[in-house]
């Protein structure tokens, strides 16, 4: 992993300069470090401007060669702040099935880009076997440093021949899971691959979609961070985002397949159902939660909620359970489903 330009200050904190900004790495007291993104440009999109890790110094330059100066919090986030990806897991994985079921079982963790989801995963299911597959060998190479940094024995990674393919002699799997994934998918993509996956699936086994956009909840808070934009039609909603929109570069193409790609138009339930088999009615269950006292997927959504706005978020889940029984849809900002193969 090459080595990003550093110099020290005052003999403790790191400042690693980029085009954007500076990023400072400034000492704790436990041992750990505080990355701060220092823009240039105080308008400058970041979804995460500090972060507290154990990195070293040459994972967090990994990261940072990955992700940008703009992501790298959230890059390191996703793996080390157990209110990230982790908090996301035990929602949207552990929520659906026990935790205890996963032992001695195989799961793919497709799509599992730099290694933060297959890296939780590994620390929280450590008598699971973790297959994750991705196609960026840049990526591959950022999950292979932080399987080693973590030292997980039980996580190995593979590189995927192509956007809609699976390496072959895969076997099969008990889980798969796709993390964050599924709506950067294109439409043929969707339906060339999900059929493959269906297929990789042992009867009896539970494929998870989460941390994908719903289609048409009011504001899309994935890519443009617009409301209403989900409504529009295609045209029109590539003109607002790139008209209104302040998020990143891929917001400003004038190519409508990249905002696709950036996961502009999401998914629902129905959808993911259809692309698996088009005997989905027979052989897909979209299972209910398994937590005690939490009766549907509208439940684990205001279970999982913090304490803010706990009044207005409550009439939410009310009328969010009506849609729900008139459509189907949890029409929350991301899709959570898990789906069992009969």
């Amino acid at each position: 992993m090459s080595q990003t330009l550093q110099f020290k200050v005052d003999g403790k904190t790191l400042v690693i300069p980029c085009p954007e900004g500076e990023v400072w790495i400034v000492p704790l007291s436990d041992r750990r470090r505080r990355v701060e993104l220092r823009p240039n440009d105080p308008d400058v999109y970041i979804p995460r401007r500090t972060v507290d890790t154990a990195y070293p110094d040459d994972l967090i330059n990994g990261c940072l060669e990955v992700s940008g100066f703009c992501w790298l919090c959230d890059e390191i986030a996703r793996d080390e702040d157990s209110a990230s990806v982790e908090k996301a897991i035990h929602r949207s994985v552990f929520g659906f099935v026990d935790r205890e079921k996963f032992a001695g079982g195989r799961l793919l963790d497709l799509g599992c880009g730099s290694g933060c989801s297959s890296a939780v995963l590994g620390r929280l299911l450590p008598d699971t076997e973790i297959l994750g597959i991705e196609l960026n060998a840049k990526l591959l190479k950022l999950a292979e440093a932080r399987i080693a940094y973590h030292g997980l024995n039980n996580v190995r990674f593979q590189a995927s021949p192509g956007g809609t393919q699976l390496p072959a002699n895969l076997g099969t799997f008990d889980y798969i899971v796709f993390s964050a994934v599924y709506e950067h998918l294109l439409p043929q993509e969707r339906i060339e691959l999900m059929p493959r996956v269906w297929a990789a699936l042992r009867p009896g086994g539970v494929l998870f979609i989460n941390q994908t956009p719903h289609r048409y909840f009011p504001i899309d808070t994935h890519s443009s961070g617009l409301p209403f934009v989900n409504y529009l039609p295609d045209s029109l909603a590539h003109w607002a985002v790139r008209r209104f929109s302040r998020r990143g570069a891929i917001n400003r193409s004038p190519r409508w397949e990249e905002h696709l790609r950036g996961g502009l138009r999401g998914a629902t339930e129905r959808e993911i159902l259809r692309t698996l088999t088009p005997a989905w009615r027979r052989s897909a269950a979209l299972l209910e939660p398994c937590i005690p006292h939490v009766k549907d997927r509208v439940d684990l959504w205001y279970w999982s909620q913090g304490p803010r706005h706990r009044a207005a978020k409550r009439v939410l889940k009310w009328v969010l359970k009506v849609v729900y029984r008139l459509t189907g849809s949890v029409v929350t900002p991301n899709v959570a489903v898990a789906i069992q193969k009969s």
